[in-house]
């Protein structure tokens, strides 16, 4: 049986630039090697643990001289959880690789005509600029290489009895960090958490297990808006056994332990005003199919919006950077060019939150979202703020824009955009391209394919304006609006 070659280690290696997925990157000998957590300017040795052809990836394992672009990150967590990679580089440098990936991707993949990209807009808060955040639970505290050092220095093993609260380790779908503090939400967020973990391991309330599928704490949802409103949502598994076929996800209306836990949380909390919770036994965390029981206050919060409210529930999709969506909003309608006269389609909308918000300046909207929920929700935010020109249908988008659908509810003078990371289907394009619309306002969570889709929008039109739009600070993910027009 053939052996694994042992990889090299390669000594005084200077980063020279930032790749995709917040990894570093260095070429060597032609061959670019993929590093996570470091950045240009660092000197380092690095233990490649994986070679092909054309690529390596390496990891760090000493750092000989630090970049001057570096900075310190501010969360004890970085670089075990991986939620906020990028969190070793000041905000302004953030902006200018985010900058620079709009740039590559949309001349790389796109390979068409563009005009200068704008400037990126930054969020003006880099920490607690999130209005949700989701944790999971698990019944085995996960330890850091450095922790279990730790008490191996000190004679101690390893107990991982107990449970945690905290955010999926990188690489790792059945381990949970534990988190103590989270810089994305507000602090009650932390105190909310915390207070839930230690409740249940005072009260002798299982944390759930991913491999067995038992347990009775599984997850945990936090939303807030702009009064300081919170909603949280409470995942239970009522399972005995990974075999137990006896269970439901319907509550049996007996007190449970987990019943007083929300008791206590709602007396603990006044600023909850939506509790609720569900009973998930199934082999994952979705609960778009489940029924969601209010246990305390409303089954929403509102969000508003230049003078507009926005109903939230536990199942709705909102921007989780409240401040910055209004930011990308006002792009997306300052794009659209509306004087009061057009009829618009806003194709993925979600629960119509940018229908709505470009209502007041066009003669009608149209808004066709997949999610059934979602849509409802549309027609509530309609409602609640008085807008009667809005109309929306819940489909698969390739289904329900058609040919047929246009002919009978109009041809659309302006489309509004905002496909999920894969982009638009082909159908879809095609359908776009057969209802000529004057223009397109393209707004994505993904370059690449945004890229992809602008390239296949080329034959009609042409890209006129670009601008990348900051909603996650200390991540790599980066939002881009684009106006086209046609030709």
């Amino acid at each position: 049986m053939s052996r694994k070659k042992n990889l090299p280690l390669l000594e005084d290696v200077t980063i020279t630039d930032i790749a995709a997925e917040g990894k570093s990157l260095v070429r060597i000998n032609d061959m670019v090697v993929f590093v996570p957590w470091a950045v240009p300017g660092d000197v380092v040795d690095l233990q490649m643990t994986k070679k092909k052809h054309s690529y390596a990836e390496a990891n760090v394992v000493r750092y000989k001289k630090y970049s001057t672009m570096r900075c310190k990150p501010f969360c004890k967590h970085f670089s075990v959880c991986g939620g906020c990679k990028w969190q070793q580089l000041p905000y302004e440098e953030q902006l200018r690789f985010k900058q620079q990936q709009v740039f590559d991707q949309l001349t790389r993949i796109g390979k068409i005509e563009l005009p200068e990209i704008t400037p990126i807009l930054g969020s003006a808060k880099t920490t607690a600029y999130r209005n949700k955040l989701e944790f999971g639970a698990s019944n085995r505290l996960w330890l850091t290489k450095e922790e279990m050092a730790a008490l191996a220095d000190k004679g101690q093993v390893q107990n991982t009895a107990g449970g945690s609260l905290g955010f999926h380790v990188t690489g790792f779908w059945d381990k949970i960090l534990p988190i103590e503090k989270c810089f994305l939400m507000d602090d009650t967020n932390n105190r909310i958490r915390m207070f839930v973990q230690e409740y249940a391991l005072a009260n002798g309330i299982s944390f759930f297990d991913a491999r067995e599928q038992v347990g009775t704490l599984r997850n945990l949802m936090i939303r807030n808006n702009c009064k300081g409103e919170y909603m949280v949502v409470v995942q239970i598994c009522t399972k005995t056994s990974a075999d137990d076929s006896t269970s439901s996800n319907v509550d049996d209306g007996k007190e449970q332990p987990y019943h007083r836990m929300l008791t206590a949380m709602a007396e603990e909390f006044p600023e909850i005003t939506a509790l609720m919770y569900v009973i998930n036994n199934k082999c994952n965390d979705t609960i778009y199919d489940l029924d969601v029981i209010t246990y305390s206050g409303q089954d929403y919060i509102y969000e508003e919006m230049e003078g507009l409210k926005f109903k939230v529930g536990p199942k709705s999709f909102y921007q989780t950077n409240t401040e910055q969506a209004y930011e990308l909003y006002k792009v997306a309608r300052n794009f659209a060019m509306l004087d009061g006269n057009e009829l618009v389609y806003d194709l993925y909308t979600g629960t119509g939150t940018i229908a709505n918000f470009v209502a007041r300046k066009a003669r009608e909207v149209i808004g066709i979202e997949y999610v059934p929920e979602a849509i409802e929700d549309a027609k509530v935010n309609s409602e609640i703020n008085n807008i009667t020109n809005t109309h929306f249908f819940a489909g698969d988008m390739k289904d329900i824009l058609t040919e047929d659908f246009i002919k009978a509810h109009g041809m659309p003078d302006v489309i509004i955009t905002d496909p999920p990371r894969a982009g638009m289907h082909q159908d879809v394009v095609n359908t776009i391209l057969m209802a000529q619309p004057k223009r397109i306002v393209y707004v994505s969570c993904n370059p690449a394919t945004q890229a992809r889709d602008l390239a296949l929008l080329d034959a009609d039109y042409r890209v006129c304006a670009i601008q990348p739009v900051d909603m996650f600070p200390h991540t790599t993910h980066v939002e881009n609006v684009v106006q086209l027009v046609r030709k």
